[in-house]
């Protein structure tokens, strides 16, 4: 399985904060399943000043640690970029943090902000198809206007962009309301949908994706719920 979205990359974000638990992290994901990870620390400006060329460094250097400690898990560099103006600046500055497939296509992991949809989200997410990024909007059960509205994601779905739920959303470690609202969209959207684990510590929020992927099945069938963390990742991430 391929996780596109997680936190284990140390003392870069409010994921892990030391390359042990780090290492802890990573044996966890191969445990269950998990062959490849994108490292997406935040990008949120103001709070994590994350850019591409740290971010990659930090990843050569997490890659050298888990190959000491023979850790059969491969990574590559990826963000979780807040929904900011400074997205074009970063863009044009070549410092955004894209997924990109082994036939060029690009991705984008995009977070709103956890309240709310903000007012000119749809410029934004105009602006990057027109620039050829495809968004993957992150964890769109959490965020609350969805939760109140799951159709209010609908016109992003229309535009092009994919979803990214959370796999412990489907399997109910967020509880009811995101639960709830995941199940909604995978039955509205099954087709657009990939999961992550959005793994952040090894307590409360492990990087597993089968639980996710087992309860998805029972919604969508088990080819589809397996798509959506092999296939479907794998078109967009560069996997060599």
């Amino acid at each position: 399985m391929i996780d596109l979205h997680c936190h284990l990359l140390p003392a870069i974000d409010d994921g892990a904060q030391t390359i042990e638990e780090a290492l802890e992290l990573a044996r966890i994901a191969v445990a269950d399943g998990i062959t490849h990870s994108v490292m997406t620390p935040h990008v949120h400006p103001g709070r994590y000043e994350n850019r591409l060329s740290n971010i990659e460094t930090a990843c050569q250097t997490f890659r050298e640690a888990l190959d000491e400690a023979a850790i059969p898990l491969k990574i590559s560099a990826g963000g979780e970029v807040r929904i900011s103006a400074e997205i074009i600046e970063m863009l044009e500055q070549e410092s955004l943090p894209l997924m990109q497939s082994e036939e060029g296509e690009k991705s984008l992991l995009l977070e709103f902000p956890h309240e709310r949809i903000i007012p000119g989200t749809e410029n934004l997410i105009a602006f990057l198809l027109g620039q050829g990024i495809t968004p993957l909007i992150a964890h769109p059960e959490r965020n609350k206007d969805v939760m109140r509205n799951p159709k209010a994601i609908d016109v992003f779905v229309e535009k092009g962009c994919l979803l990214q739920l959370t796999a412990a959303s489907i399997a109910g470690d967020f509880g009811r309301p995101p639960k709830k609202c995941a199940e909604i969209l995978l039955k509205a959207h099954a087709d657009n949908i990939l999961l992550a684990t959005d793994a952040h510590n090894s307590q409360y929020r492990p990087p597993k994706l089968e639980p996710g992927r087992k309860a998805a099945e029972k919604l969508v069938g088990e080819s589809i719920s397996w798509e959506m963390v092999t296939t479907r990742p794998a078109k967009i991430t560069n996997l060599s």
